[in-house]
Formats: structure tokens, sequence, C-alpha cells
């Protein structure tokens, strides 16, 4: 049966602009919204619902939050002790796959972020590895590790991501090389790349991919296809490249990754 012709608790389900339309006024009159929230009240599913979501903020109508959505007006950046809390099991998983992929002798790249946190302490029990990195979090978690050579990129501290960016954190940069690097991402799109907060950010992504044989792109599956800012790094998707996210992904949500020829897709 048609979408158009279903009922929902005796009354007809809206069609599906009017439903996006209702999503856009529910979103602008309560600043932001759940996707349990707009399925109960729209009376559809909650992947119909992610999918309304996926196209309003391509418009740039919205923009998507972990689990929901907010006004594309103001998006705040959390912090990373907010976003510490947010997937915590799925982000465990991936970065426990990453760590597998890092072998004795390697030098890697860890980028700021939080699953990129986690796959530094795995990284506690590794010997023979030099870990270059721009983040606080992986230089506490590594700093006293026998056998784990560390090496800091100074520059710009962004207190809000923990991580440091700026021409100095590029200059350090552009004299090394490394084995792997570990990207994070506030979102990611097949069409557009890895999205972030701020330029500076995007543009150390780009760095790192390029100074680096093998990038490892570390994204649970909230993540994936959605852009909550206005700062893009494509250069990573154009190359070689591994999306690592978890299995709650979707078949419609890895299907353009799939469709990349750059791209292998791990779902773990």
């Amino acid at each position: 049966m048609a979408e158009t012709d279903q009922h929902t608790f005796g009354r007809p389900r809206p069609r599906a602009a009017e439903r996006r339309e209702l999503i856009v006024r529910t979103v602008s009159a309560d600043g932001t919204v759940t996707v349990e929230e707009l399925a109960r009240t729209l009376g559809v599913t909650p992947s119909t619902i992610r999918r309304d979501l996926a196209l309003l903020t391509e418009r740039g109508t919205i923009a998507r939050t972990y689990g929901g959505a907010i006004t594309a007006e103001h998006v705040p950046e959390q912090s990373l002790g907010q976003r510490a809390s947010l997937a915590v099991a799925q982000k465990g998983r991936i970065a426990a796959w990453a760590a597998g992929r890092v072998a004795a002798g390697d030098t890697v790249i860890l980028d700021g972020g939080t699953t990129t946190g986690l796959l530094a302490r795995q990284l506690r029990t590794h010997t023979e590895l030099s870990v270059v990195t721009n983040s606080l979090t992986a230089l506490g978690e590594l700093n006293e590790v026998p056998g784990v050579e560390v090496i800091s990129l100074g520059g710009q501290l962004r207190q809000v991501s923990q991580a440091f960016v700026g021409p100095l954190t590029e200059l350090s940069l552009s004299r090394l090389s490394a084995d792997k690097v570990f990207l994070g991402a506030d979102g990611i799109d097949a069409a557009r790349g890895i999205c972030e907060a701020s330029f500076q950010q995007t543009a150390l992504k780009e760095l790192m991919a390029e100074r680096s044989t093998e990038v490892y792109i570390l994204a649970d599956s909230s993540k994936l296809g959605q852009a909550p800012f206005t700062a893009w790094a494509p250069g990573p998707l154009r190359r070689p490249w591994t999306l690592v996210t978890d299995s709650a992904a979707t078949p419609d949500q890895l299907a353009p990754f799939h469709d990349l020829p750059t791209a292998t897709v791990i779902t773990v």
C-alpha cells in the first residue's frame, strides 16, 4: 500500500512533502527534536524520518544532530567531553578494530576526536610504535607508555575539541610522513567528504591524509551522510581509503560509500 494511503491512529499519514514541512516547522518551533519524537508524532517509522532528515539537511533546511535534528541557523559544536558520552560502545568497537591494523614498527597519525582518543588508549599495549598526533587526549594516553614514541603537533589549541590546529600544526606535519592515519569526523558524506566545525580542522585532515600511506576514517553510524557544519575536507575521499563504522549503519547509509571506487567499507 502506498504511503499516502496508509492511516495511523485513525487519521491519514501526511504526504512526504507535507511530512517534511511539518518536520521543519517542529524543529523551528522547538529548536531541536529527536527521530523518535518525529516518528511518533507523524506516524511513520524512524527510518523514514532519518531519510527525511537527510534530505532536509542536504537542502540546508535543518542540521542533523546525534539522534535528531536542530535548526540550521544555529548548530552548536559539542565539546569533546559532551561527545565522549555518545555512541560509546560503537566507538569502542571501531577503535578496537583500528588498533588491530597497527603493527610493530608503524608510524601512525592520530587525529583529534573521541574515537581516535579511544584508539590511543588501545595502543597503550603496543610496542615499537611512533604516534604523531594533535590530540591532547592521545598525548595523555600515550605520553608515559614504554616503547611508544610520541610526536606532538603543536599549534593553536581548539579548547572545544582539545586538539591543535593552524599553520604551526600544519608546518610540523609537513615535515613528517606516516604509514597510517586515523581520522575522526563530525559528519561524512560520500559526495562532499569529511564535515567539521572549522576550516582549520578540514585543512589539517587533508594534510594528514596526504602525509600517510593508508587512510582510515573512523565514524560511527550516526555521522554517515550528515552535514552538521559547513567546512569540508573532500581530499581524503579522492584516494584509496577505508571507512570504519558500526554495525548499526543501514544499507541506505552505506550504499553511497560502497559506490565510491576509492572506498573500502568496514562495519564492526
